[in-house]
């Protein structure tokens, strides 16, 4: 005759529940992806969690808004146009891609957006020539020190 067993009871449901748990997790950063390739979440917000990103790789295909890590420090990097990926044409030697804010730098070097998609937002901070910069404007492609942009004096 079967003997009921809580203990094998409880590990049972506790078996379900980090199963749940898991399932719940890998859809959170699937939405947390697919938002943040959207522009639906800030690059200040993306750069706190560079885990939930895949690595980039060769012989892929990328679309615009597309994220993937890269490098020893496993920067976040964003794709500005659509392509297909080729050896040698990693994100952080090709003008396809702009580097989404390093977590560790404050006041990460400006580059020279290539179009909407790579402008800098209201309140993104940048160093130039030598100084550092906070951006006025939305969507602001100008370069530091011409318009759209307030020198930070310490």
């Amino acid at each position: 005759m079967f003997k009921f067993n809580p203990i094998n009871n409880q590990i049972i449901k506790t078996q379900a529940l980090l199963a749940q748990q898991n399932k719940t997790a890998d859809m959170s950063k699937i939405m947390f992806v697919g938002m943040a390739e959207s522009g639906s979440i800030s690059e200040e917000n993306i750069i706190k969690f560079p885990e939930v990103f895949e690595e980039w790789a060769a012989d892929t295909h990328y679309t615009v808004g597309s994220i993937r890590k890269y490098g020893e420090d496993e920067l976040l990097y964003m794709c500005d146009i659509e392509h297909d990926s080729q050896d040698g044409w990693t994100p952080d030697v090709v003008s396809m891609w702009h580097q989404i804010g390093n977590p560790k730098e404050e006041y990460p070097a400006w580059i020279q957006p290539l179009g909407a998609e790579g402008a800098y937002a209201l309140g993104d901070k940048v160093s130039h020539n030598g100084k550092k910069w906070i951006s006025t404007a939305d969507g602001n492609v100008w370069e530091p020190g011409m318009y759209g942009w307030d020198e930070i004096v310490e």
